[in-house]
Order: structure tokens, then C-alpha cells, then sequence
């Protein structure tokens, strides 16, 4: 399928082709006005009328707005975007007391096939452009600036395995520190544990942060929660990640979905923290009660049991943290999002406060 470049899919050269016959200067405007103004075209009031509904028409928007939800604080906005050729993403943006985060879906479907991610459990449909992930900084940059907030924090732990579709995500995240001004420590990629990906990224000059989806820390159980193991196991991915922090020297975190009587026991405490203790730079671990999924059954961990499992860690020298949930009542929270493969998208009856309308 052939994806028409929308307005973040063009750089300066081709934008500079795309105003051919204008003034030289017009680039800098309409480039100023897409990354700084967070402005589609129709909107840079600075450039005459007939250029802006042209540049409107030839740079359209990659993201149709099909549904927005905010859950019961107002602090979690969810969007669900339509995307050219018929898939659909989702994209969450969460404002904290200090901090505001947009979480950015890299592919429509995932592959990696994760049983307990609902993402996972839609199977793969394509992946995304540069510019429909760019947009959805954007949208979130522009949302927040709206909410008198400034965005600040870009993590790349929406729908897909990032490092998947590596090409489309590197050249996002470039155009994000570059052109929107988001600082290389405060871009986070994810990823379940593509050998390949890890060791090419710690080839590329911006030090990024680096979350692992774990999960487990021997293969006979990361083989059955996260299928990739098989090909890369944890001896395979521990080697990479060890690299990439002689490499960059940068925090790596392990992210770790509590699921009830599964990897929450004390054996699985002491697996992980070994693992965490052998890297160069002890990795930080995030841990996140498992959150619910109509296509599995499991639980999560109890807070009870999420607090002492979170306590052993500590009593074994390894620096845990308990993730806020944020947007579960919207299916907003890590695991959940769940945006439908081939335009088939069912939209809830609104709970919380939960808004669904065309594109605002």
C-alpha cells in the first residue's frame, strides 16, 4: 500500500521542492510554523492566503481524529486517530504535577504477540510513517500548550515494538529533538527485546533512554510471555543491553507487568535482580501491575503483593519504582490500547468523562 507523505513526512529539502517558485525564506516560515507554532498550514496567517490552502491540499494531515477520552481526573487524554489505507492507532497524552508525557504509538498492530498486551493480541497491520508519529507529538505538544502545559517528555510505549520499525522511529526521534526541542534524555524508546534494534541504537549519536520489556528473567517463562525470547534469549538480550550502557552510560529500565502467581513470587524476585546486577550499570526497574485485557484472563498482582514484591527488589540492591497507572478507566493504561486493525473500531458508550467526536 502506497502512503501519500502528509506534512511531518517532508523535510526541509523536499519542503524547499515543495515551494518552488516562492521566496527562499517562505521554508523557514512554514517550517517554524508546523515545529514551533504547532500550526497546520492553513493557520500561518504570516503566508498569503493562496499558498496556505495549497500547501493544505499537497501536506495534508496523516491523522484523522476519530474519538477522544479523558478519564475520571482530567489529567489522561486518549486519542484514537484513523490513519490512511484504514488502520487505526492510539495515542495518550498524561499531564503530571511536573511533567507532561505524550505516549506514541510506532506501528498499527503489533507482531511481537505478547498474549497479555491487548495490542499484542490485535496482531500486526503496518507500520507507521515518520510523519503519523511525528503528528502525534504534535498533537499532544499542541494539546498541552492548550491545557497551559508544555510537553516535555516523549516515550515511544504506545501500539508496536518500536525497534520494529526502526528507520520510520530513529528519523521521529531526530525530528523531535531537532525541530520540537524535546531534549534526547527525555525521549524514551521501548522494546520487548530486539537484539538487533538495541545494538544499532547504541550506535546513534542521541542518548536516549532505553526501556526493556522484561517481564521475566528466565527464558522458560519470557519464552511463553514474550514470544521474541525464543529468538533472542535473555542471555542474548543481557549482552545487548550491557553494550548499549558502555556505549551510552545511560539509565536502561526494565519494565516489569506484575501478573498474579506468574512472575510475582520471590524466586522471580531474585531472577530479576541478579539480571539487573550484572549489567555495567544496575538497571532500574519500573514495575506495572498487569492491567486488564478482554483476551486474557490472568490478573495482575494485588497492591499488596506489588509493594512486596517491589521491597524484596530493594532488599536485593536493585532500585524499584511502582508505576502510577494513569487512563485505565479509558483503557488508556500500559497493555491496553487496543485500537482495531482493517477500520473495524468499536467506540464504548462514554464513562468518566469520556468525550467521543470527530476531529476537534
Amino acid at each position: 500500500m502506497t502512503i501519500v507523505p502528509s506534512r511531518y513526512d517532508v523535510d526541509r529539502d523536499a519542503l524547499a521542492r515543495q515551494l518552488t517558485g516562492e521566496p527562499r525564506y517562505r521554508v523557514d516560515q512554514v517550517w517554524d510554523g508546523l515545529y514551533r507554532q504547532l500550526a497546520s498550514p492553513g493557520e500561518l496567517t504570516a503566508l498569503p492566503r493562496a499558498l496556505r490552502a495549497r500547501l493544505d491540499d499537497e501536506l495534508p494531515a496523516a491523522l484523522s481524529g476519530v474519538a477522544e477520552s479523558i478519564d475520571r481526573s482530567g489529567e489522561t487524554v486518549k486519542w484514537l486517530f484513523g490513519l490512511a489505507g484504514g488502520a487505526h492507532i492510539e495515542t495518550v497524552l498524561m499531564h503530571y504535577r511536573d511533567r507532561t508525557t505524550v505516549c506514541v504509538s510506532t506501528q498499527a498492530g503489533c507482531a511481537m504477540a505478547c498474549g497479555f498486551c491487548a495490542t499484542g493480541q490485535g496482531g500486526f497491520e503496518r507500520h507507521l510513517t515518520t510523519g503519523e508519529i511525528v503528528e502525534q507529538i504534535v498533537r499532544g505538544a499542541r494539546r498541552a500548550r492548550d491545557d497551559g502545559r508544555r510537553l516535555g517528555n516523549v516515550v515511544f510505549m504506545g501500539m508496536g515494538e518500536p525497534l520494529a520499525n526502526y528507520d520510520q522511529v530513529w528519523a521521529a526521534v531526530e525530528r523531535a529533538h531537532a525541530d520540537l526541542g524535546i531534549s534526547a534524555r527525555h525521549l524514551t524508546l521501548s522494546t520487548v527485546g530486539l537484539v538487533p534494534g538495541i545494538r544499532r541504537l547504541a550506535t546513534e549519536g542521541l542518548p536516549v533512554n532505553l526501556a526493556v520489556s522484561l517481564h521475566a528473567a528466565n527464558d522458560a517463562l519470557r519464552d511463553d510471555l514474550v514470544p521474541i525470547n525464543r529468538r533472542y534469549p535473555l542471555s542474548v538480550l543481557a549482552g545487548a543491553c550491557a553494550d548499549y550502557l558502555l556505549a551510552k552510560g545511560r539509565r536502561l529500565s526494565f519494565e516489569w507487568a506484575l501478573i498474579d502467581g506468574t512472575n510475582d513470587r520471590r524466586s522471580d524476585a531474585h531472577e530479576l535482580a541478579d539480571l539487573a546486577r550484572s549489567l555495567p550499570l544496575a538497571a532500574h526497574v519500573n514495575l506495572i501491575p498487569l492491567n486488564p485485557t478482554p483476551g486474557y484472563p490472568t490478573r495482575g498482582t494485588p497492591r499488596a503483593g506489588v509493594l512486596r514484591f517491589r521491597q524484596w527488589l530493594r532488599d536485593l540492591g536493585v532500585n524499584a519504582t511502582v508505576r502510577r497507572n494513569r487512563g485505565t478507566d479509558i483503557d488508556a493504561a500500559c497493555g491496553q490500547l487496543a485500537a482495531r486493525a482493517g477500520g473495524t473500531v468499536e467506540l464504548r458508550p462514554p464513562r468518566a468523562r469520556e468525550v467521543t467526536a470527530r476531529a476537534r
